[in-house]
């Protein structure tokens, strides 16, 4: 009889894995789907009201409305500003696309200004000297689950008169000084991405303000500009929230205080994990600024040295998962390149998408999963020093 002994197979480390949350509501979300295929209802009705009527009151904010996308959320968001052609919207370099891509297909032109270095979201003390006769919003984004540090921010918009709007795709459930992400500015987009920390199986978006006039403007503009059936007072697109993706993000609302927990926790983890390895040298945990509540949509570290391409080749073969957000920032984008600006313009960003690198996170990481996750970050270090050592 054979003594061999075979090494376990390597177990993946997925960035994210929406299968373990579909397993653990299966059953709720196939009813909820069957309750909307049996109503033949499947656009708009009481799935979508009562979905938007729930996340208002999850932010805590008097309207919710609901649309296809987190992108269409930020479109009409500017639009019921009247945002448009001339106008400036003032925003971050370093965030998806989607940010400044909305700004600009309303004819807009949007106003970079750089970021803080520690929790790579807009620097407040910059953005004063962005402002012109011709900026009509301002639009942090709360990035990978941390609030942008509004206060100042409040202090600059009332000055000046300008409103505030959150791009908040990233951030839901997260907090600044007490209050949710939402209702920190005069409106906020929500993404419902199937990677969100509140995800669908599809796309769908939201749009949260405090304002009803607002509110009913953009419930108009989602549905073609019409108010009244079939008169057009302005020009709107199509952008619904389906009704079955609306019932499956009603069962899943419930629990994301309870999964944002989860997050939490699983960061502290990391933190600990990578302070026990002795990698924090190495690799750069996330700041936690002391202002809120950070929902961790990404755990995001800063890689030393310019090795960050090569740890996360050595983690894919290791088979674990990671993403850049992001490695080229917006200013450099060639689709902006009209906007005329030039490499070393927003020396911050710029760095921080050479450095960057999102380790996995979801809800259900096991610390088991985490381990494999340091140690083979560890194992990179250990065999770089060697090759230098050898060298």
């Amino acid at each position: 009889m054979s003594t061999l002994k075979f090494p376990a197979p390597v177990q993946p480390v997925p960035l994210f894995d929406a299968k373990i949350q579909y397993k653990g509501l299966k059953v709720h979300l196939e009813e909820a789907v069957r309750r909307v295929l049996d109503s033949g209802c499947a656009i708009g009705g009481k799935e979508v009201e009562g979905f938007e009527q729930e996340f208002a009151n999850f932010c805590g904010a008097a309207c919710a409305v609901a649309c296809a996308s987190g992108t269409d959320a930020i479109s009409l968001a500017l639009k019921a500003l009247d945002v448009g052609p001339g106008d400036e919207v003032i925003t971050t370099p370093f965030t998806f696309f989607a940010t400044a891509s909305c700004v600009a297909r309303l004819g807009a032109t949007p106003v970079f200004v750089d970021i803080d270095p520690y929790t790579f979201n807009i620097n407040p003390a910059l953005i004063e000297a962005k402002i012109t006769p011709r900026t009509k919003a301002i639009m942090p984004v709360h990035l990978f689950g941390q609030c942008a540090d509004m206060e100042p921010i409040w202090h600059i918009a009332e000055k000046h008169d300008i409103p505030v709007i959150e791009d908040a795709a990233q951030s839901t459930g997260s907090e600044y000084q007490g209050k949710r992400c939402g209702t920190l500015g005069a409106m906020a987009c929500f993404s419902f991405y199937p990677t969100k920390n509140l995800g669908t199986y599809g796309d769908g978006g939201m749009v949260v303000t405090n304002d009803r006039e607002w509110a009913r403007k953009l419930v108009g503009l989602r549905n073609h500009g019409m108010y009244t059936r079939y008169y057009h007072e302005e020009m709107g697109w199509n952008s619904r929230l389906d009704a079955i993706q609306a019932a499956m993000l009603r069962v899943k609302l419930p629990h994301l205080n309870l999964w944002n927990s989860a997050r939490q926790q699983i960061a502290s983890r990391y933190d600990h994990l990578l302070e026990e390895q002795h990698l924090t040298g190495f690799l750069t945990r996330p700041t936690i600024r002391t202002y809120g509540k950070h929902c961790f949509n990404q755990y995001v570290v800063r890689v030393a040295d310019g090795q960050r391409d090569a740890l996360r080749k050595h983690l894919a073969e290791e088979s674990v998962g990671t993403e850049i957000y992001y490695p080229l920032p917006l200013h450099l984008q060639k689709v902006f390149s009209y906007l005329g600006y030039q490499p070393g313009d927003f020396p911050v960003t710029e760095k921080a998408c050479k450095e960057v690198l999102a380790l996995p996170m979801f809800p259900e990481l096991t610390l088991e999963q985490q381990r494999k996750v340091v140690q083979s970050c560890l194992g990179y270090l250990v065999k770089e020093r060697g090759l230098r050592q050898a060298a």
